[in-house]
């Protein structure tokens, strides 16, 4: 199914943000898969918050704590619900990047040392790369990468070579922020445990757009964050496997996290306030839990076959413009919600500049994946993505900009 036509509308008058023109016309927002906007409920979450409800969770019993305890609580319980996983396995953190760092220094650095393998992917986000490059480096342990065919998708005997050499751990993206590939992330995931590793998956882009069910993948590790998924920035999501939780020791330190100190030691609280240091994210993540209520409303099977929609016409009309050309896989079937594009002769910048003079936002630059960039002999692209508010006018705005851009720099 599809979002209805009459649903859509009302969907895209759900976000104030998108009531703003620039020389008269209306915003064309297709950077979701940086940062999605905020529908109405979701502040209105917040607000209501800050206004009504503001208190430190779990710190007294009077009536402030209590309601905002029971609203922060409430939220983690539906968010982790909504992916088929614990609540007490659902831990909040600041973003993704906060997460996967946790699951790299917590994790990797009790249980990586000489000699080992971490296997990574060619296409991953730097959030994905980098703290695994440190704790490496701390531990001497190696990273080896899969590699990305030209068609953009994981190389099958590359996987199978280095499951072969029996890493330590597979970290992968369950969807690209530049190609736009979903990966199939519970196949993935079932060769690499077959393979004695920990799975860590990346599901920042998958979550916002696509079915997502952590029991089926299976991983032992997933993050993702809040801003992606029309909820507040300053709130991202990990889901761990309990056991490894348990024997992880803290990343921070400090309030909230123990149980018990001591002048000489101390001991931790049960999960998730092990990993939960300091004042919590309470508002953010309240708000987070509004923005999973409001994708549950509209439903993510809706959703996707929406957005389907919208980028298999983008990745046809773009297929029918000379001197544009399109990364990645060209089916839409087997990508996310996002293309990434180049105009012959025009710099992304240019573009994205020339663009947003008529009101049409689109990401342009490496897109923190430089590896992925490298590897193509890029040095960056254009990127359309799209939320639940867009619709097929939107991409005419875009096809129409694309002219534009290419009759000012006379390409």
């Amino acid at each position: 199914m599809s979002v209805a036509p009459d649903r859509l509308a009302a969907v895209t008058e759900e976000f104030p943000v998108l009531r703003r023109t620039v020389d008269g016309r209306p915003i064309v927002y297709l950077d979701s898969a940086a940062t999605s906007q905020t529908p109405q409920v979701v502040i209105d979450a917040i607000v209501d918050y800050y206004t009504n409800h503001r208190g430190s969770v779990h710190r007294g019993v009077y009536d402030l704590i209590t309601e905002a305890t029971e609203l922060y609580e409430g939220a983690r319980e539906r968010i982790a619900a909504w992916l088929n996983w614990e609540a007490e396995e659902t831990i909040f953190t600041a973003n993704a990047t906060m997460s996967l760092n946790l699951v790299a220094q917590a994790w990797g650095h009790a249980n990586l040392g000489p000699g080992d393998l971490v296997v990574l992917t060619e296409m991953e986000h730097h959030s994905n790369v980098v703290p695994w490059q440190q704790v490496c480096a701390q531990r001497g342990a190696e990273i080896a990468y899969i590699a990305v065919t030209d068609t953009g998708e994981l190389d099958p005997g590359s996987v199978g070579a280095l499951l072969d050499r029996e890493p330590k751990v597979v970290a992968f993206t369950h969807v690209s922020n530049v190609l736009g590939t979903i990966n199939p992330a519970a196949e993935l995931a079932r060769q690499a445990h077959a393979a004695g590793a920990v799975v860590v998956v990346d599901g920042t882009q998958a979550v916002p757009q696509i079915p997502v069910d952590l029991a089926v993948i299976d991983a032992d590790f997933y993050a993702w964050t809040g801003h992606k998924v029309y909820g507040p920035t300053g709130v991202g999501v990990l889901h761990g496997r309990r056991a490894l939780l348990e024997e992880m020791p803290p990343f921070h330190s400090g309030g909230h996290m123990i149980s018990q100190v001591f002048t000489a030691s101390s001991t931790w609280s049960e999960l998730p306030g092990k990993f939960e240091a300091g004042t919590a994210p309470i508002a953010e993540a309240i708000g987070l839990g509004a923005a999973v209520d409001f994708v549950t409303g509209i439903g993510i099977d809706a959703i996707r076959a929406h957005e389907f929609a919208l980028t298999a016409e983008l990745l046809e009309r773009l297929t029918d413009i000379d001197g544009v050309t399109v990364h990645g896989g060209v089916d839409p079937a087997a990508r996310g919600a996002l293309v990434s594009f180049g105009i012959e002769g025009a710099h992304p910048h240019d573009i994205g500049e020339i663009l947003g003079r008529d009101g049409v936002c689109v990401r342009t630059g490496h897109h923190c994946a430089q590896p992925l960039m490298r590897r193509f002999g890029w040095g960056s692209t254009t990127r359309a993505s799209f939320g639940v508010h867009n619709g097929p006018a939107d991409i005419d705005r875009l096809i129409e900009g694309i002219h534009t851009v290419q009759r000012v720099l006379d390409l």
